[in-house]
């Protein structure tokens, strides 16, 4: 096909079941431009309070560090999994990737990105297919496209993937309420059913990850650590970890910001401490039991060896008063880091961050109750082995993240 750059797009917050025309976005000399519309000004919604507030004209980002958008649009766009079924799929079509501006990109994630941002007009392909979905079959397509093997399912799975982010493949699905059946999320919410997000292991990871991201979402409720909703899924080949969207309230919208985004911080490149966590958290929410709710998932991060903690996987959602929240935690699971150490510093510590950094950062944020917080988690965090087997883990894998994880 012959491609045509995508150069002006109208940008939708589709929050709450309510349509609001928030403004333009405009490609124009390789600079990605925007503009409030004017209804949306006078609306008083902050969709991103910190790098693109209220104010009339036009706006250029900051920072190149998301190809020249502002980090609240940048949030829409898939990366890791996602971005390479994109790049596939157009390549497919005889359009190269390095010619898709940012806009393109927008403009194919149209109403089905994560949170709720739309953008029109749209090119990605819409389903209003509800057959049962094969999880195995699913799997196995996605590790052939991640090894190059398959080139005829690339649509297929960009539709199922949903705009999610994150390196690991997965597909944003609904899920029926037995949790007995799975069928597409591109379309109206059906009776019954829950929208879900459903991962699968790439070629670096061990058989059993998803059991394990399901043993630690066990241990991080019990934790004190706010979560959504999980369930492995199993077949007769493998198990597979899932979780209910927090971004959906039924078929409902709800407007999601992660921290790099909010700061206009590349996740890529982890640089920041958890006292860029408790301070952003405290001045969106102005709430000190969102910053308690930030500083449980920082010690269970440093306790339970979850050192993927970068700013993409800190997030705020805006509530139906137009008031910000800490969201759920989310991508929980034992893991190295860049260089082993912490990817998010504790008061300036990422090699081997312990109770000592952890308590200093409760004591500088004024949270009371940081040595209950923190003990509770301790608890959770040595009891390990027992969620390990109610997933049903594997002995080895087991005793290698019970090795790593050390009460300091």
């Amino acid at each position: 096909m012959a491609y045509s750059p995508t150069e002006l797009l109208n940008v939708y917050l589709d929050a709450r079941n309510q349509r609001h025309k928030v403004g333009r976005l405009a490609f124009r000399d390789r600079q990605v431009l925007f503009e409030y519309d004017p209804s949306f000004l006078a609306s008083g919604i902050e969709i991103s309070p910190i790098k693109l507030p209220l104010k009339a004209g036009v706006s250029v980002a900051d920072t190149a560090i998301f190809d020249g958008l502002f980090g609240v649009f940048n949030d829409s766009l898939p990366d890791g999994w996602g971005r390479l079924l994109l790049d596939r799929t157009v390549e497919k079509h005889g359009v190269h990737r390095g010619q898709l501006n940012p806009l393109d990109r927008l403009a194919y994630v149209g109403r089905h990105g994560m949170g709720a941002l739309s953008y029109e007009p749209e090119l990605g392909q819409q389903t209003s297919d509800d057959s049962p979905l094969a999880l195995d079959r699913l799997a196995e397509e996605s590790a052939a496209v991640l090894a190059g093997e398959n080139e005829e399912v690339f649509e297929e799975l960009l539709r199922l993937n949903g705009s999610s982010s994150g390196a690991r493949p997965k597909i944003v699905a609904q899920v029926s309420g037995d949790k007995r059946k799975i069928i597409h999320g591109r379309q109206e919410l059906q009776p019954g059913f829950t929208h879900w997000m459903i991962k699968f292991p790439s070629s670096q990871d061990t058989r059993d990850v998803g059991a394990t991201e399901y043993a630690y979402s066990l241990m991080a409720r019990d934790a004190g650590v706010e979560m959504s909703e999980t369930h492995l899924f199993r077949t007769r080949r493998n198990r597979y970890f899932g979780t209910k969207r927090f971004d959906r309230d039924g078929d409902a919208r709800i407007h999601m910001h992660s921290l790099g985004g909010l700061i206009h911080a590349d996740h890529r490149s982890p640089s920041l401490d958890y006292d860029t966590v408790l301070r952003v958290t405290l001045a969106l929410t102005r709430n000190i039991q969102d910053a308690e709710k930030a500083y449980a998932l920082a010690c269970f991060n440093v306790l339970a060896h979850n050192r993927d903690d970068h700013v993409k996987n800190f997030s705020f959602l805006l509530n139906a008063r137009n008031e910000w929240v800490f969201a759920p935690a989310y991508d929980l699971v034992f893991s190295y880091g860049p260089g082993g150490e912490q990817s998010m510093l504790v008061m300036g510590e990422g090699k081997n961050p312990g109770t000592t950094q952890l308590l200093a950062l409760g004591k500088q944020y004024g949270i009371k109750n940081a040595p209950e917080i923190l003990a509770k988690v301790g608890k959770a965090v040595a009891d390990w082995p027992r969620y390990a087997d109610l997933a049903e883990i594997s002995r080895k894998s087991t005793k290698q993240i019970a090795d790593k994880i050390k009460l300091h």
